[in-house]
């Protein structure tokens, strides 16, 4: 669905952060009220009646929609960081990228198996963190209800690696 009103403050910037990536800069959107608060509301609509008890956020622009969310659902927040930056117990989940691998980690005790849990980013893209965050979750026995996010860039296929949730976009991106 392209043209959506959001599109509107969101920025490219060719050749970042290498020659032949356009990133998708959403920090207009963030600076304007009325364009933040009606992606947030945009972001959460499809879940509104699912009873969530946790919103997940991807480190670390998920944070940034994550934790309104969580309020606006009334739900509990819980950060989803790379290794090293959770100061307890934490359970790991490693995932290939293009060349190598990453890792993501929450800790042990932030979800248990009555949790119903909304997985919130910025923009899916290849599906990889994605994925990571769901079977991260699962693992600790909690309910994956689906994954919000402001973009997606649907000619990367991101959303092929997530058929097993509910994956919500307010702006579907393809050049192509």
């Amino acid at each position: 669905m392209a043209g959506h009103p959001l599109e509107a403050h969101i920025r490219d910037i060719p050749d970042f952060p290498e020659p032949g990536i356009v990133f998708k800069d959403i920090t207009p959107l963030l600076g304007h009220p009325e364009a933040f608060d009606a992606a947030l509301g945009e972001m959460i609509e499809p879940f509104l009646d699912l009873a969530i008890t946790k919103v997940v956020g991807i480190e670390a622009r998920g944070f940034i929609f994550g934790a309104p969310i969580a309020d606006r659902l009334g739900a509990g927040f819980v950060p989803v960081r790379k290794p090293g930056k959770l100061p307890w117990s934490v359970r790991s989940q490693e995932y290939a990228l293009e060349y190598g691998t990453d890792t993501l980690e929450v800790h042990n005790d932030a979800v248990g198996p009555s949790d119903r849990l909304l997985i919130v980013d910025d923009v899916l893209a290849t599906g990889g963190t994605a994925r990571a965050t769901v079977d991260l979750f699962t693992g600790l026995g909690a309910k994956v209800e689906g994954l919000s996010v402001l973009m997606e860039l649907v000619f990367l296929g991101g959303r092929a690696k997530l058929t097993d949730i509910d994956v919500h976009a307010v702006v579907h991106h393809d050049p192509t």
